[in-house]
């Protein structure tokens, strides 16, 4: 397995816009080693998740956690998604122990 690199968050940003060019040609823009790191920056740009680019290498952050440049409104948005998971999962639940 190849050395793990941190990038710049101005590389990343930079690596989103220039996504309407070729790959190829931000990689050797940009010394972009992996393909595949510009596709997950652009994937989490368009799922609006911009606070994971500035993530350490191998931080994940737990579902309804993440950093605190989170708005209060995106914080509270992603609580009530996990919320009403939350609640799905126990009516599911409470449905199939009743079907038994």
């Amino acid at each position: 397995m190849g050395t793990r690199v941190m990038y710049p968050i101005e590389v990343k940003k930079k690596a989103i816009q220039m996504k309407k060019i070729a790959v190829r040609v931000i990689m050797e823009e940009l010394g972009i080693k992996n393909k595949t790191q510009i596709e997950t920056w652009w994937r989490w740009y368009r799922n609006g998740e911009e606070h994971r680019l500035v993530q350490q290498i191998e931080k994940q952050y737990t579902f309804g956690k993440g950093p605190e440049v989170l708005s209060e409104k995106d914080q509270l948005l992603q609580e009530n998604k996990y919320l009403k998971m939350q609640i799905a999962l126990l009516k599911m639940c409470k449905k199939w122990e009743g079907s038994e």
